[in-house]
């Protein structure tokens, strides 16, 4: 979503979009990740082909924004790292890297200390200090990428909690909600330009409304997307579970067009781990959620992510996990292995372990999450779901989309077994026939109208 702002920026002033593969562009823009070394290095590699082009190269987004001159100094064939505080003026920034004028590379700084995250003192302290995805108006409309159904649109930025495994605020900041007409504004912005689900994304999106004062903000905002003409789902992303209170939850799994999906990020389930981790829950009160949850909805999708071989962990802390997996029975579950980050607190704690144990904990909790996400996708034969379709048949495609419980690129899809005249963007009521691993097999009932929600 930070590049299609980027782009809007650009194009506002006047600069146009070419596809950089063609070999026309004068400058080409990486927007980078900061986050996990494999996001890391994919972000070099894009960085090396860039320069390939022949093109001048500027490096954005949070590698840039967290290693600033060190990148510069070990990434020579960039010719510019530009920080978040460069984005209000990228335009004056690309002309001077086409002029050839030196641009002093960013300056990394710890975010969090540059916005307090008091209500009161908030919104003036934000005024001075660069927010990717906070700079809605009509000079600074996103320009959509692609014409996918389905688009991100950011609430908030960064996050006040302090996970020990976790350098994301760091160099994204202190958390700052989006004010709820700035989202609503570019819900509808969306809409008009062919977004029918919305994916709310964030750092911590149940901290939204926190800064304003209002910690239920995001029950009053999901309802008001979902009535935005043109919209026909709402998707919530990263949910903290120790701060999923029961009117969210309530508001997620009932309202009309607010898809009933889960993303919980539990990261384990022994509460020794996750006290190191500086989180919060134990087995049983994650249990007591997810039973919360499928009380309201028996069918609703649950997803989460989990890290194993954190320092410290023993094989009862893991086999506490593994019960937790095998009680909950989610649609899907992300299993990593821990590694340090430079600049976290684990980095510097005791009881590491060594690759070949972390390798093989991340194998083993990977085979049963395998088998209980299979199981719980055959629980689903049998059962109606509506599909967005988000690839029409062709001849060498078959249509495929996603259903209310399977969360973009990462949860699996719905394979049609009859897509003849359907398009991208449709909404289609499909019985669920068979299960492939996470993925269904799904027939065709009835095309439901666009624009309302389901």
């Amino acid at each position: 979503m930070d590049s299609e702002e980027l782009a809007g920026r650009l194009s506002a002033d006047g600069w146009e979009l070419v596809d950089a593969d063609e070999g026309s562009a004068d400058v080409v823009v990486v927007n980078t990740c900061g986050f996990v070394e494999s996001a890391k290095k994919d972000s070099v590699d894009t960085l090396l082909a860039a320069a390939d082009t022949g093109a001048k190269v500027v490096a954005v987004g949070c590698l840039a924004e967290r290693y600033g001159a060190e990148l510069a100094e070990h990434l020579p064939e960039a010719d510019a790292v530009l920080g978040f505080d460069h984005y209000p003026q990228l335009t004056d920034r690309l002309t001077d890297v086409l002029a050839g004028r030196h641009i002093q590379p960013h300056t990394p700084v710890d975010r969090r200390t540059l916005l307090p995250i008091s209500p009161v003192r908030r919104p003036a302290a934000s005024d001075g200090v660069a927010l990717p995805g906070h700079g809605w108006g009509p000079r600074t409309l996103r320009k959509r990428l692609d014409d996918a159904p389905v688009a991100a649109l950011k609430i908030a930025s960064g996050c006040d909690r302090r996970c020990s495994f976790c350098a994301i605020p760091s160099f994204r900041g202190a958390f700052v909600s989006r004010p709820p007409e700035d989202v609503l504004g570019e819900a509808a912005w969306l809409a008009q330009h062919g977004a029918r689900e919305l994916f709310l994304v964030s750092e911590n999106s149940t901290s939204y409304g926190k800064d304003l004062g209002d910690p239920r903000a995001l029950e009053t905002l999901l309802p008001k997307l979902a009535a935005t003409p043109g919209v026909d789902r709402v998707r919530v992303s990263y949910l903290q579970p120790a701060e999923t209170r029961p009117g969210l939850v309530r508001t997620i799994a009932t309202t009309p067009g607010v898809a009933d999906y889960f993303d919980l990020s539990f990261q384990h389930a022994s509460a020794a781990v996750l006290r190191r981790m500086r989180r919060f829950g134990s087995n049983e009160s994650f249990l007591a959620l997810i039973e919360q949850i499928r009380e309201l909805s028996p069918a609703a999708g649950i997803r989460t992510n989990v890290i194993v071989g954190f320092p410290g962990e023993t094989e009862e802390d893991l086999a506490e996990l593994e019960r937790f997996l095998t009680a909950a029975r989610m649609d899907a579950v992300g299993v990593f292995g821990y590694s340090d980050e430079d600049g976290t607190e684990a980095e510097g704690f005791d009881g590491k372990l060594d690759a070949d144990t972390v390798a093989e904990r991340v194998g083993r909790i990977s085979a049963l999450v395998e088998e209980l996400t299979a199981q719980r996708a055959e629980d689903r034969v049998g059962e109606d779901v509506v599909v967005l379709v988000e690839r029409a048949e062709s001849a060498d495609t078959d249509c495929a989309g996603r259903a209310a419980h399977q969360g973009p690129d990462v949860d699996g899809e719905c394979v049609l077994t009859d897509g003849a005249g359907l398009a991208v963007g449709d909404l289609v009521r499909c019985r669920v026939d068979a299960a492939e691993g996470v993925d269904l097999v799904v027939s065709p009932l009835e095309v439901l109208p666009r624009g309302g929600p389901v």
